[in-house]
């Protein structure tokens, strides 16, 4: 890459380093990247002497659950098939470092050409296959002289991306590093072609495939259905990735409608935080997953008589939150007043109607769910509440909104089954 990208990561890095003397998040990330070289050749001597034979990049959590099928796949259709994964996020890596044991997992490392070659020799990776937005110029480039087949899958466009700006064309020749560019709808198809760029399929979005095996392979939590079993027929929201943010505009309801019982399940969680938001919900009505299990392993008869005084529970670990939407009447995700909404196809594939906030115009599937009637978009605590209110007085409505967003999950999956016989000549629908 030019001296101006590499000059920009440089300034990234450097940045990264500052924000890490304040945020642990980051610090995280430095000191997991200081690893990578040693973790790689661990991996490497164990199982994987002569390099992996897919190298999978996903920024964090979110991606990695579009990655997910396809890894997924291949260790089921394909078994021995040597498998590295690295993401740049904390979020994603923290949460699945420990993820499959015949996978290899690391912190990709900044995009400065000096990291790029050192990263690249260590994996030998004779396959790149990166996620949705991931386009690193010098790990591209690299890539490429090196001949090493390279895609990226479920990637969506639009055009006030850099890629279709005049001044784009350093970015534009990223695009022309990869074999075939997987994406989501016909629109990206369409920008890529003005951009001079062929090598695309419209795939469609991988997460369609995740979620509907999540539903498939959905598990009951014993304690949460112990929570609601106090409250026979009450009505339930669940709160999915939710920020203080979200809770701003959806607890004033919940606190005014005590029918109602709440699943929450902050995005990010440490003591001060899970104190902060029980405080808010009323700390006699309220309590923590992992303290109400410790009274449900103890007693099943006294759980069942603080559950009865119970309005809501707050999910303190990871893990759970594709399953607590089964038992959900509405599901809140959130996200949309900050950087953008979380997965809410993960609450869509249950048939039940999802709310959001406004920050949502990257998701197509948030556009097509309020298309369809599955999805609501609110934009403060008032519309919130008359959302909420609407949806939960109004069984009949509720379930047809319910209905519209499951009918949309099922008319989307197969992106999985297109991208493996494409890329890997594998028929993951024959078996």
């Amino acid at each position: 890459m030019n001296a101006a990208y590499n000059a920009a990561i440089a300034l990234y890095k450097g940045a990264a380093r500052l924000a890490a003397l304040s945020s642990p998040k980051v610090r995280h990330m430095l000191h997991g990247q200081c690893e990578t070289q040693a973790r790689l050749a661990r991996f490497r001597a164990e199982m994987a002497p002569d390099g992996f034979d897919v190298w999978f990049h996903a920024a964090s959590l979110g991606e990695f659950e579009q990655a997910r099928p396809l890894i997924e796949a291949l260790l089921e259709h394909k078994p021995g098939t040597r498998i590295l994964l690295s993401f740049f996020s904390p979020s994603g890596y923290e949460v699945r470092c420990d993820y499959d044991p015949r996978v290899a997992v690391v912190y990709m490392p900044f995009d400065t050409p000096e990291a790029v070659e050192a990263f690249l020799d260590a994996a030998a990776p004779r396959m790149a296959i990166f996620v949705k937005y991931e386009f690193w110029g010098n790990y591209l480039s690299s890539l490429k002289r090196r001949g090493i087949a390279t895609y990226i899958i479920s990637a969506i466009f639009r055009p006030g991306q850099i890629f279709f700006k005049p001044w784009g064309g350093m970015f534009r020749r990223m695009l022309g590093c990869f074999d075939r560019l997987y994406v989501q709808d016909e629109r990206s198809r369409s920008l890529l072609a003005s951009a001079g760029v062929d090598a695309v399929t419209v795939a469609g979005d991988t997460r369609f495939d995740r979620v509907t095996a999540i539903r498939a392979k959905g598990r009951d939590i014993a304690e949460v259905q112990c929570f609601l079993n106090a409250s026979p027929g009450a009505p339930v929201l669940v709160a999915g990735s939710s920020w203080e943010r979200d809770e701003d505009v959806y607890v004033p309801w919940l606190r005014n409608h005590p029918e109602v019982r709440a699943i929450i399940a902050p995005h990010e969680f440490d003591k001060d935080r899970l104190s902060a938001m029980r405080r808010r919900l009323g700390t006699d009505e309220t309590m923590l997953l992992s303290d109400f299990k410790r009274i449900c392993d103890a007693s099943p008869e006294g759980a069942a008589k603080v559950a009865s005084k119970l309005r809501y529970i707050i999910i303190d670990c990871f893990g759970l939150l594709s399953s607590l939407y089964r038992y959900a009447d509405v599901a809140y995700i959130g996200g949309g007043f900050g950087a953008g909404i979380h997965n809410i196809n993960e609450a869509a594939v249950y048939g039940i109607p999802v709310v959001f906030g406004p920050r949502h115009k990257k998701f197509n599937e948030a556009a097509d769910l309020i298309a369809c009637g599955g999805g609501f978009c609110v934009t403060d605590a008032a519309g919130t509440g008359s959302t909420l209110s609407r949806l939960f007085s109004d069984a009949d409505g509720r379930r047809a909104a319910g209905k519209a967003a499951g009918n949309y999950i099922s008319s989307h999956i197969g992106a999985t089954a297109k991208i493996m016989t494409d890329i890997f000549g594998i028929d993951i629908t024959s078996k």
